[in-house]
């Protein structure tokens, strides 16, 4: 009887104080340094590496901002990462062998681990009420013309038979992407990941003009986000993959990569929330309309990644 008391009361001692939590797993060894420039020269030889791949036990990571660093490990959007405004700006180049047994899913939590190791990150998440567009279809209906059914994922094309090394290849695995600048200078073809073939080409205007071969709705919301200035949700209720034709300015392209974390110094930040409010006021809105969708002003609540702590510079390697 004594013995089961005892029991008891050791039981509700270790429920009467907090547990600590489970520690995340950690890469066995990771080499962080600051990313080189990124040149026009370095881009049309091939020599760029942008993004994070993961093969073979090894995550490499090229030229990622602080922000694109901690969506990657949160698995959140941009828009739900508040912090300083130099996490955009601060680019660096990671190294990490995963430790054996350990899967490209655990990922995530070992970039938390590196990061609140290395640059001391700390974090809280809080719900924000946020503008947001919503894009839904138009009132006389969508335009889009659906993707051929079951059409696989262009596998990333090898240098040319000649074997030149102009443009350069991004993530890995089945979102893997090669970008092929066109010759005359004033385009380019990506070919590889979800949207499969893309061909960009500039107008004599100085729009750019694009046409994606597949994207779903989800992938389109996505990529107004950079270029609305708010997060844009879809609300479509399209399933499927469609066809889907562009055309940006110079503006709408700058802010969506720096919002997706490519950008660089001397490109124009990405617009204020509230400086698109008038859907018809942007080359982005525009081509939204030519598409029979609309974009709808909201306010929605957003669950956010709220950086309390993070340091300029990594501990040492």
């Amino acid at each position: 009887m004594k013995n089961k008391l005892a029991a008891a009361l050791l039981l509700a001692a270790c429920a009467a104080f907090p547990q600590t939590p489970a520690a995340l797993p950690a890469f066995e060894v990771a080499t962080i340094k600051p990313a080189a420039p990124i040149t026009p020269q370095a881009m049309m030889s091939g020599k760029v590496h942008i993004g994070m791949k993961i093969e073979s036990g090894r995550v490499d990571i090229g030229f990622m901002s602080l922000s694109a660093l901690i969506g990657a490990a949160y698995e959140v959007k941009p828009y739900q990462i508040t912090g300083p405004d130099w996490m955009t700006s601060e680019r660096f180049d990671i190294v990490a062998k995963l430790p054996d047994g350990a899967t490209k899913e655990q990922v995530p939590d070992m970039l938390k681990a590196l990061l609140a190791e290395r640059f001391k990150l700390t974090v809280h998440h809080e719900g924000k009420d946020h503008p947001v567009y919503e894009l839904v279809v138009g009132k006389n209906g969508s335009k889009l013309k659906p993707s051929p059914p079951d059409v696989p994922a262009d596998p990333v094309p090898p240098a040319d038979s000649k074997g030149s090394s102009a443009g350069f290849t991004l993530g890995s695995g089945n979102s893997q992407m090669r970008v092929v600048p066109s010759p005359d200078g004033k385009g380019a073809t990506t070919t590889g990941g979800e949207t499969g073939k893309t061909a960009v080409t500039m107008g004599p205007d100085g729009m750019v003009h694009m046409e994606i071969e597949r994207m779903t709705m989800a992938k389109l919301a996505e990529t107004l986000s950079g270029m609305a200035g708010r997060p844009v949700l879809d609300k479509t209720g399209l399933a499927g993959n469609y066809q889907v034709a562009l055309d940006l300015s110079m503006q709408d392209m700058m802010s969506a990569a720096r919002a997706a974390g490519v950008g660089g110094p001397g490109m124009p930040a990405p617009p204020p929330a509230d400086a698109a409010s008038d859907p018809s006021g942007g080359s982005a809105f525009t081509s939204v309309e030519k598409l029979g969708l609309r974009l709808e002003p909201k306010k929605e609540s957003i669950d956010a990644i709220v950086v309390d702590h993070i340091e300029k510079t990594p501990t040492e390697n």
